[in-house]
């Protein structure tokens, strides 16, 4: 059997299965993610790093 770029050896497109997966899951990711939560968690966080290093160099 002749060797196809971008195939399986099943015949599958290599690159539109590819496509169709970060399709899938960036609407997945998409629909589950809380942007202004994940900004609230992501100022929090920095501000206890501050605060860590306050504590670090007493």
């Amino acid at each position: 059997m002749k060797k196809q770029p971008n195939k399986t050896q099943a015949g599958t497109n290599v690159e539109k299965v590819k496509q169709q997966n970060a399709g899938a899951f960036a609407e997945e990711f998409a629909s589950e993610t809380n942007a202004a939560e994940v900004k609230q968690q992501n100022k929090q966080s920095e501000a206890n790093k501050g605060n860590q290093n306050q504590q670090n160099n007493r």
